[in-house]
């Protein structure tokens, strides 16, 4: 038997499966059956190794109950494992890591609580939305990029020109980032964004820079796709040519992917942190070598 087992998340099977494979592991599948009330009940099918397991579960939509199945996960995991490794390829809650507006809980502060409670020894979370949230657990964590994986993508496909696009200033080292892999150059929009309604607004004057080009739209994550929607009709107007989307997490909330294409968007590309549809990036390699 193998000396790993990696246990597989309901919203992350096929990762898990190409995980296990990359580091010669065990895979230990898991049931589940949700109860009309919303109750989860887990069921393992497989052996569970002594010395370590991994357990991939992305905390996607429904956000609450994927995070109660991965802490039920590691916290199984633990009665038979004495090193148990949370692999969560997109961690739902990251934007909460600090008190934006006063009365508002630090969200990201209760899960560090949560996971180490459960039995995790080790955290690998793919692109987290923000690094200060890591700062809230008290176990070892790692985050790992999916840039590169996402450059080889879009190396192979013969785009104008390119020049890759940050949609805000937050994004500014992401698409530096990208860019620099992808030798090309970048440009950063400048966004504002109402904290209390949540629209979104592009601030920066017109530019000359992306007329007859192809441009790739970098971001790590896409919701409601507000700002992708936003830049997407600013730079439109600019002239440019086709317009892709790069991300590590599309989420695509409420009709998300179809209000992307309608603004005139080729293609959304991303990695399979949550599984979809534009998920044609595989991390799985990325995470190994964290794990390894």
């Amino acid at each position: 038997m193998s000396k790993i087992s990696v246990i597989a998340g309901k919203s992350s099977e096929d990762l898990a499966r190409k995980l296990s494979r990359k580091i010669k592991a065990n895979l230990v599948k898991s049931e589940v059956r949700v109860f009309p009330d919303g109750e989860s009940k887990i069921t393992l099918t497989g052996n569970l190794s002594k010395k370590k397991s991994i357990v991939v579960q992305s905390i996607c939509p429904p956000v609450d109950t994927n995070l109660i199945q991965a802490l039920s996960l590691i916290s199984k995991a633990k009665e038979t494992s004495s090193e148990v490794i949370a692999v969560i390829p997109y961690m739902g809650y990251a934007r909460q890591d600090r008190e934006f507006l006063s009365g508002e809980i630090i969200t990201m502060k209760v899960l560090g609580k949560l996971f180490k409670g459960a039995g995790a020894s080790k955290i690998i979370v793919v692109d987290i939305h923000s690094m200060i949230g890591l700062k809230n657990f008290r176990i070892k964590s790692t985050n790992v990029t999916a840039i590169p994986d996402l450059v080889q993508y879009f190396k192979k496909l013969r785009l104008k020109k390119p020049l890759v696009v940050s949609p805000d200033q937050g994004g500014k080292d992401r698409a530096k980032e990208f860019a620099d892999k992808f030798e090309s150059e970048y440009i950063v929009l400048e966004k504002q964004r109402d904290r209390k309604t949540g629209k979104v607004q592009i601030k920066t004057k017109n530019t000359d820079e992306v007329a007859g080009r192809d441009l790739i739209l970098v971001d790590d994550m896409i919701s409601t796709g507000g700002s992708i929607i936003k830049a997407t009709q600013f730079l439109k107007k600019q002239k440019c040519k086709r317009v892709f989307v790069a991300c590590t997490h599309a989420l695509l909330m409420n009709d998300a992917e179809k209000k992307i294409k309608k603004v005139g968007v080729t293609s959304i590309v991303s990695a399979n942190t949550i599984p979809g549809k534009t998920s044609v990036v595989d991390v799985s390699n990325t995470i190994a070598k964290a794990i390894i």
